[in-house]
């Protein structure tokens, strides 16, 4: 057990299967506190009951959490109880995501749907986690991301793109969009494509992927108060590139801010 993890609170969204249920794994083996994120409170427990049946890790290091990201109030929900039962966070692991669907598929809030749930559900539960994370120094956040954001543009007149929708080019945007979000200076974020792995994603890249445990312990390396991070920097696996030039403008950073404001509801 990494002693480094033994006092550390991390949230880690979309924790009941591929990379984030290995995510929560490997840092609950490493002794932290693991809160888990799941779209059903039944699924989130279901994943906890799971960790300590067959990784042994103690009941008292995991808390189950629910917030379906197609609705924003489930994620401002969420928010709130994390930080009143957890007011000090260590690290927040953004990490659940979808494909984007055949069909162009608007939510509730009127969002484009892998746009919300990939990006701005993601953006509103950083910015209501913020006081959580910033209480005391050290606290990061870990986008996963995808290498495909390279391939994407944000449609900043349509970003829901119901004039021209394609299903690839919603999901790379959302990517694109998250890791853009990385280089917002209120909290030390960082991006990382943790590999093509064996998930539900995997159809939008190749046929073979690595295991979710080979990605998530490219996540769980970021999460180390040992290892240092430069916010806004983007990693291909353990290694740290350059991202898509928009990640790294200041102006595109403040755009997509504002951008992303207006679709949550929050006023500045």
């Amino acid at each position: 057990m990494s002693a480094t993890f033994s006092s550390r609170t991390v949230l880690v969204t979309g924790a009941t299967s591929g990379i984030g249920y290995e995510t929560a794994r490997q840092l609950a083996e490493r002794g932290a506190t693991v809160l888990l994120h799941g779209r059903t409170a039944e699924e989130a427990r279901a994943a906890a009951d799971r960790l300590i049946a067959t990784a042994g890790v103690e009941a008292n290091q995991l808390c189950a959490y629910a917030a379906d990201f197609t609705r924003l109030d489930e994620v401002e929900t969420l928010a709130h109880k994390v930080v009143t039962e957890h007011p000090h966070l260590d690290a927040l692991v953004n990490n659940a995501g979808m494909a984007a669907p055949e069909r162009h598929t608007v939510t509730t809030d009127g969002n484009e749907i892998a746009f919300q749930v990939n990006f701005l559900a993601h953006y509103l539960l950083t910015c209501l986690l913020e006081p959580a994370l910033t209480t005391g120094p050290g606290g990061r956040v870990i986008n996963v991301s995808s290498s495909l954001h390279r391939t994407a543009s944000i449609s900043w007149a349509d970003p829901n793109r119901a004039r021209r929708y394609s299903r690839l080019a919603a999901y790379a945007q959302s990517q694109l969009a998250l890791t853009v979000f990385a280089a917002d200076p209120r909290v030390t974020a960082v991006s990382v494509h943790p590999g093509v792995c064996d998930t539900a994603l995997l159809p939008l890249y190749s046929h073979e992927g690595v295991t979710p445990a080979e990605g998530a312990a490219h996540v769980v390396r970021l999460c180390d108060p040992a290892v240092e991070i430069v916010n806004g920097a983007y990693y291909d696996r353990a290694e740290r590139v350059d991202p898509a030039p928009a990640a790294t403008e200041d102006r595109t950073v403040m755009r997509l801010n504002k951008l992303a404001d207006l679709l949550v509801g929050r006023t500045a």
